[in-house]
């Protein structure tokens, strides 16, 4: 998905989820400013994260000038800090939602790919309805609820476990004193997921150019409802840390 009217390039790197299709609402508000591009991730078991971050740097190279912001969203923020250790050059700023340095509950990152390999895919639907009130935020609308819930049956399920087996190795806490471009941390304060506002305020701790802006009253997945504008939150603090970046 590619929204290009010139400027600088947003990519949004999404979640477990990989679909980047639960950005929907986001795309043409932030296109009202960036040249918005959606990074879809692969349905393959076989790829890790240094393979995540070389198709990541091949999209840069395909899609984006050369002034590029990364927006990660969990998974995602993941990813994105990733590749912004490993190319810090190739970036103007980094956008970390609902994110983390590191799973700290690990046992977790085994057990859950045993689960879902043993469950059938077509159960997910039913599971995400026994999970929304952990996941969303306490105010999504019942249509955000609905279009969530249809565009979820194009998770691929191969994808989702290797995403997660990828994070039993995921630990970023000692680099982020080097990590070189700005970082707005969004962090939403209703989020039983993660605790997405103690690790933001972690990481903006150790990272050296962080600001951490705390969403009230959004939980894990924000991303969809109707009230979230991310340019409201994005346009200011990219104009004040990103544009004069050399």
């Amino acid at each position: 998905m590619d929204h290009s009217r010139g400027g600088p390039t947003l990519v949004l790197v999404p979640g477990l989820d990989g679909t980047a299709l639960m950005f929907y609402r986001q795309i043409p508000l932030l296109a009202r400013r960036f040249n918005v591009v959606a990074f879809p991730l692969p349905n393959d078991p076989s790829l890790g994260m240094a393979e995540l971050i070389a198709d990541l740097a091949t999209l840069l190279d395909e899609v984006a000038g050369p002034d590029v912001v990364l927006c990660g969203e969990s998974f995602g923020g993941a990813l994105s800090l990733s590749f912004a250790l490993a190319h810090p050059e190739r970036l103007q700023g980094l956008v970390i939602v609902n994110s983390f340095p590191v799973i700290r509950q690990r046992w977790k990152l085994y057990l859950a790919p045993l689960a879902l390999r043993l469950m059938p895919w077509g159960a997910m639907p039913l599971v995400r309805r026994f999970t929304e009130a952990r996941l969303h935020s306490p105010h999504a609308q019942p249509e955000d609820l609905k279009e969530f819930h249809e565009r979820s049956k194009q998770i691929g399920k191969a994808g989702y476990i290797r995403r997660i087996e990828i994070l039993r190795h995921y630990d970023v806490r000692d680099a982020l004193a080097s990590l070189k471009p700005p970082v707005l941390f969004l962090a939403g304060d209703r989020d039983e997921l993660v605790p997405s506002v103690a690790e933001a305020r972690f990481m903006a701790e150790r990272a050296p150019r962080a600001t951490v802006e705390v969403l009230e009253g959004y939980g894990h997945i924000c991303m969809i409802n109707h009230d979230l504008d991310l340019l409201e939150r994005i346009e200011p603090w990219y104009e004040a840390h990103c544009r004069a970046t050399p």
